[in-house]
């Protein structure tokens, strides 16, 4: 079964969804009420310029939501949308899982 937020679903989190900032992501959420644990992973254009950072943000963020839902760390019924920031350039994925597991238990 597939993780990953649909295209669609963006817009719902951001419209209905409430965010918290930390210092190498920003982490969007909405409850669902359903079994679903759905996240997607946003990385700009205006932050990263070079595609090989780009794709290296979102690589390290998935990995690190993986390792998330692999520990049952991540609440059931929720959609989550990562937005990377320029700081986690040059962080590792332990890095990256840290930041998300401390976002995570603010909500």
């Amino acid at each position: 079964m597939s993780t990953r937020l649909p295209g669609p679903k963006y817009k719902c989190v951001f419209d209905r969804g409430c965010s918290r900032r930390g210092r190498l992501l920003v982490a969007w959420s909405l409850g669902t009420g359903n079994a679903d644990r759905l996240a997607g992973v946003v990385v700009s254009k205006r932050t990263f310029h070079d595609a090989v950072d780009r794709n290296r943000a979102k690589r390290l963020m998935r990995e690190a939501y993986r390792l998330f839902v692999k520990a049952d760390e991540a609440p059931k019924g929720v959609l989550w949308v990562f937005i990377a920031r320029a700081a986690i350039r040059g962080k590792t994925c332990a890095d990256v899982l840290a930041e998300m597991r401390r976002l995570c238990a603010r909500f």
